[in-house]
């Protein structure tokens, strides 16, 4: 069985959770023990640990994730009703690939049972393996990353936490349909990256974009799958890091606000958190930062693709040579727009679809302008 990969969390973490009080997460989780295993029938979100780095080749030390399990569970919950479990830790592997192999089942099981499993690492290159964990379910998969670089690397190159982007598009079977980068700084990507970004009509964020309107994200991940966060993109100063020192990245508060955007998204079905140095100042940053996920999970509206747009207030923006319709939520007062299907093409959509927008989108297209993402999800439609 797939979770016979996971092994029970430790005593200490036992220990620590039995001193807490009864208002504390940590006396609300359910919890994998050498005892018994949760029922996942009762489960909404899985917090699990993968204890491998070996992508990273600068890691210094084992994957440890005794304190931050410390820090998460010593906070206190929001008023929240869905049930959620700490599955324990997946074990490094004999090889790399081995270790993929075990998060793969374990996170592709979690999804089928609609639970939304909130993984920690590890070196980031375990994100390849969350993406593969889709190909059982049959469908087109959006990843986003919060990162300072767009991890490509070349083809014959073995995957790491540097390269993993360049097997997720090369391999088969490919089911990515959009990626999308948050917080990218220039220096640390080559212009033919930056160009080959946008040959493949992916997109990207630079840091400054994001840090002086971060509400620009949030459409993004409404439309995101899987959402992996590389802590360097985190400065040193917030995040504690000063192993990989990074002078500029995003703040504390930056990194909990986009946390909860991915967490108040309907589509997300899982979550990574990787490249953590086991320093115990990035363990506080790091609890809070789930924190901020499961708080948005419990704001969760259900809305389209789950509801229907039939509810919604419908705006038809005509152009020179296009007809653009807008759907707004009543609900929520959030915006999409709609993707046509093209029919006598190659579609990698079978129907229209709404892409999620912002209201700034709308008054860009009123006037006359046609929104960047909107062209980029008919390009990749196409092609």
């Amino acid at each position: 069985m797939e979770f016979d990969f996971l092994k029970p969390i430790d005593d200490e973490i036992q220990e620590f959770i039995n001193g807490l009080t009864s208002q504390q997460l940590g006396s609300k989780i359910v919890l994998h023990t050498k005892e018994q295993f949760p029922d996942l029938n009762k489960i909404k979100i899985a917090v699990i640990g993968v204890l491998e780095n070996r992508g990273d080749k600068k890691a210094v030390s084992d994957v440890d994730l005794v304190p931050l399990r410390k820090e998460l569970y010593g906070l206190f919950p929001g008023n929240w009703d869905a049930s959620i479990a700490d599955l324990g830790d997946i074990a490094a592997g004999n090889s790399v690939m081995d270790t993929y192999f075990a998060v793969k089942k374990v996170v592709a099981s979690l999804i089928k049972k609609k639970i939304t499993p909130i993984v920690i690492g590890g070196s980031q290159d375990i994100t390849y393996a969350l993406y593969r964990a889709y190909d059982d379910l049959e469908q087109m998969v959006n990843l986003v990353s919060i990162d300072n670089k767009f991890d490509f690397g070349k083809e014959d190159e073995e995957v790491s936490a540097s390269s993993y982007l360049t097997k997720i598009i090369i391999d088969e079977p490919n089911n990515l349909f959009n990626y999308c980068n948050i917080g990218y700084q220039t220096y640390f990507n080559s212009q033919e990256e930056i160009d080959l970004i946008e040959k493949l009509f992916f997109d990207g964020y630079r840091l400054g974009e994001v840090s002086n309107n971060i509400a620009i994200s949030e459409p993004v991940f409404r439309d995101a799958d899987l959402v992996s966060i590389d802590l360097n993109s985190i400065k040193s100063s917030d995040s504690g890091n000063f192993i990989a020192f990074q002078p500029n990245g995003f703040n504390g508060k930056e990194i909990c606000s986009l946390s909860r955007y991915a967490g108040i998204s309907d589509k997300v079905s899982s979550f990574g958190i990787f490249n953590h140095n086991n320093s115990i100042q990035e363990s506080v940053l790091i609890a809070q930062v789930i924190w901020y996920f499961i708080e948005g999970f419990h704001y969760r509206s259900n809305e389209y693709p789950f509801g229907s747009k039939e509810n919604y207030l419908k705006y038809i923006v005509p152009l020179e040579e296009e007809e653009l319709i807008f759907y707004k939520s009543d609900k929520t007062d959030r915006w999409w727009i709609e993707i046509p299907f093209i029919s006598n093409v190659n579609n990698k959509l079978k129907r229209n679809s709404l892409l999620p927008c912002s209201y700034n989108e709308y008054l860009q297209a009123c006037n006359q302008e046609l929104p960047e993402r909107w062209w980029k999800a008919q390009r990749k439609n196409i092609y």
